[in-house]
C-alpha cells in the first residue's frame, strides 16, 4: 500500500510530517510517499535513521498556506505539495491521500483530482469523538453549512459505513441531532431527514441531544457541517480544559500531588481517551478515493494516527461499499 503524505501541509510541518511519517512506517510498514521540496524533507529524514524503511520522495515546489484561498490555490498552485499528492492517487500511484494542511484547500483538492462518487450530492467530513466509554462518528463537521434532507441521508449511509469498517462497530446507532429526542422536534430539514431515516435500514435511533454524545447514546451523529464544526470546537476547548483543571487541582492540594505516582496510569489512561491525536485526521467521505485531513496544529503522534486511518480505509475499500450501497436509498430523497 503506498500513502501520499502532503509534508508540507500543516502549522509545524515538516517537521511533524517526517517524524509520524517515519513513526507509522516504522510500525505498519506501508509505504509513504513524502510530497513536498525535496531538499528540506532529505534534511529532516536525515535526523531519522530510516535504513529500511518505506518511505519515498516526490518533490513538489510549491506549498498552499492556511492564508491561501482553497479553490484558487488549487488550481494556480498546480505543483503544491497538496496537489502533487492528490494527482498520485488519481494517477493510481497512491491509494491515499493525507494532509494537515489547509482542511478548505485538502477538500477541494480531493474533489478536484478524485471527483465524487457517483449518487453522492455531497461529500463531508467526519470526525471521531470520545465518549464515556467508547467513540462515535460526527458528520459532518465542516464541508457543508446549509444542507437538505437528502444530503444528511448520505452523510448518515456514510458515517454507518465507516463505523462499521473503519471503527469496527457491527450496527451502529444513527442519531440525527436536534434540540430534542421526541420525533416532532426540529426544523424542516431535521423533519424531514427523520421520516426518511426511519424508512430505511439502517439502525436510526431517532433524534438525540447534544448533552447524548458524551454519553455515548450514538454512534454516528448526524448534523450539517456548521452545527458539526462548532460541537467540535467546543469538545476540543472542553478536553483541553479537563486536563488543564486536573493538573491545576492536583497543584492546589500536595497531599493530591504527592500521590500523583500511584495515580499516574490512570491519568495517562484519561489523557489517551480525549486526546484527539489517538485518533487520526478526518475522512472525507463521498469523494472517489481515500482522503484523511488533519489538523493544522497536528503534533507527530497525529500525523501516525492519520496515516493508519487512511490505510485502515484503503483495506475496508470504504469508498467502493459507499458506491455500492448509496444508490440504494435514491427513491428515499426528497
Amino acid at each position: 500500500m503506498r500513502l501520499a503524505l502532503d509534508a508540507m501541509g500543516g502549522d509545524n510541518a515538516p517537521v511533524v510530517t517526517v517524524e509520524g511519517a517515519v513513526l507509522a512506517a516504522r510500525e505498519y510498514r506501508h509505504e509513504i510517499i513524502l510530497v513536498g521540496q525535496e531538499d528540506v524533507i532529505r534534511q529532516e529524514l536525515s535526523k531519522y535513521d530510516t535504513k529500511g524503511l518505506p518511505i519515498s520522495i516526490v518533490n513538489a515546489t510549491e506549498t498552499i498556506t492556511m492564508d491561501d484561498q482553497p479553490a484558487q490555490a488549487v488550481r494556480q498552485k498546480k505543483d503544491s505539495s497538496m496537489a502533487v499528492a492528490a494527482q498520485l492517487v488519481k494517477d493510481k500511484k497512491a491509494d491515499a491521500f493525507i494532509s494537515a494542511g489547509n482542511s478548505g484547500a485538502a477538500m477541494t483538492a480531493s474533489l478536484l483530482y478524485f471527483g465524487r462518487i457517483t449518487g453522492v450530492s455531497r461529500p463531508a467530513l467526519a470526525t471521531v469523538l470520545p465518549t464515556y466509554d467508547s467513540l462515535m462518528l460526527l458528520i459532518d463537521v465542516g464541508a457543508n453549512v446549509d444542507c437538505k434532507p437528502k444530503h444528511l441521508l448520505q452523510f448518515a449511509i456514510m458515517g454507518d459505513i465507516y463505523t462499521r469498517e473503519v471503527l469496527g462497530v457491527a450496527k451502529p446507532r444513527i442519531g440525527l441531532l436536534s434540540y430534542g429526542t421526541e420525533d416532532s422536534k426540529g426544523n424542516e430539514v431535521s423533519l424531514a431527514t427523520f421520516a426518511m431515516l426511519k424508512n430505511c435500514d439502517l439502525n436510526f435511533i431517532g433524534n438525540i441531544e447534544g448533552c447524548d454524545i458524551p454519553e455515548g447514546k450514538a454512534d454516528v451523529v448526524v448534523c450539517d457541517g456548521f452545527v458539526g464544526n462548532a460541537i467540535l470546537k467546543f469538545g476540543e476547548g472542553v478536553s483541553e480544559m479537563i486536563l488543564k483543571l486536573v493538573k491545576k487541582e492536583f497543584k492546589a492540594h500536595p497531599m493530591a500531588w504527592a500521590s500523583l505516582p500511584f495515580l499516574w496510569s490512570a491519568l495517562k489512561d484519561l489523557r489517551k481517551k480525549i486526546d484527539s491525536d489517538e485518533y487520526g485526521g478526518a475522512p472525507l467521505l463521498g469523494v472517489d478515493g481515500i482522503c484523511i485531513i488533519g489538523h493544522g496544529s497536528s503534533n507527530a503522534k497525529a500525523i501516525k494516527s492519520a496515516i493508519r486511518i487512511a490505510a485502515r480505509s484503503v483495506e475496508r475499500n470504504v469508498s467502493g461499499i459507499i458506491s455500492e450501497q448509496i444508490s440504494k436509498y435514491d427513491t428515499l430523497e426528497a
